[in-house]
């Protein structure tokens, strides 16, 4: 989870010019454990079963994740506020020439529309291959190569963002994932699903991270409590929606060749809307 706590300082050093940087890896994490835990899942499952594997697994939550947020359970450290006075008159200023709220839902949904396609591949990539004739374990493998790649692809995003700013990043995120995506539309190979896999991997992994610096950068530090955890609430019912619809088509057309064309078309209405925020805040910084 992104902590609001840290998009919320004005005043750290660190979130003054390295804000990309520092999301990237604060939020890496699950990629990490995606990498990870897939194959080690898919072995669990084939020699003890489903229901026994999640129950061990349940039990190191409690054993493990339990004791360690207790130790961290305490009170944030002290949280450095905007000059008084900064946060009424920003608030009322319009963004990219536009009231700020319009700005907001127009961004979003634009979070909607690039995390459906998002999702496909992730839940239901392991589906994919046993349609294909390829075993579980090679998808379980191909899972953890599109997460690895994220995770280590996430911290390049950050750096990038940190140079050209969040919406530049998000687009050209977006671009990608939309390239990759067609591709698992083309591939039917393993080779090839590892290759796309991976490429898919090192592409959608900066665009959450690049949607809260671009809240950061165009809204005042006051709001980001709310501002953030809205947008990634948004994302959140982009990846979820995105999951269920790939596994509806699936069910009711018997193959994924049309899930997956319908990520790519939300990922293509999701480029048009943050080439035009991009577009006007290029068109406001020359003529503004």
């Amino acid at each position: 989870m992104l902590p609001c706590t840290f998009m919320s300082a004005a005043g750290s050093t660190v979130g003054a010019a390295r804000r990309g940087s520092a999301l990237a890896l604060i939020s890496s994490g699950t990629y990490l454990a995606g990498a990870m835990w897939p194959p080690v899942f898919e072995q669990a499952i084939a020699n003890f079963g489903w229901r026994q594997a999640m129950l061990w697994y349940a039990l190191a939550e409690i054993v493990v994740i339990v004791p360690l947020a207790a130790i961290y359970f305490r009170a944030p450290p002290e949280v450095i506020h905007p000059a008084a006075g900064s946060g009424a008159s920003s608030s009322k200023a319009r963004v990219l020439g536009w009231p700020p709220n319009a700005v907001f839902a127009v961004m979003c949904g634009a979070a909607v529309l690039c995390c459906i396609p998002m999702a496909m591949p992730q839940g239901h990539l392991v589906a994919f291959c046993g349609d294909l004739g390829i075993s579980r374990s090679m998808g379980a493998l191909m899972l953890s190569v599109l997460l690895g790649t994220a995770f280590l692809s996430r911290q390049i995003w950050g750096v990038l963002s940190d140079r050209i700013g969040g919406l530049a990043t998000v687009l050209i995120g977006s671009a990608w994932q939309a390239a990759s995506m067609t591709a698992f539309l083309f591939t039917q190979n393993e080779a090839g699903l590892f290759t796309v896999a991976a490429a898919f991997g090192l592409g959608f992994s900066g665009i959450i991270p690049a949607y809260v610096l671009a809240v950061r950068e165009l809204f005042p530090a006051l709001e980001a409590s709310w501002r953030i955890p809205t947008l990634l609430l948004f994302s959140g019912l982009g990846m979820a929606a995105g999951s269920w619809v790939a596994g509806l088509l699936y069910d009711h057309l018997g193959y994924y060749a049309p899930a997956f064309a319908a990520g790519v078309g939300a990922n293509i209405l999701n480029l048009l809307v943050v080439g035009v925020l991009v577009g006007r805040r290029r068109y406001r910084a020359v003529y503004a």
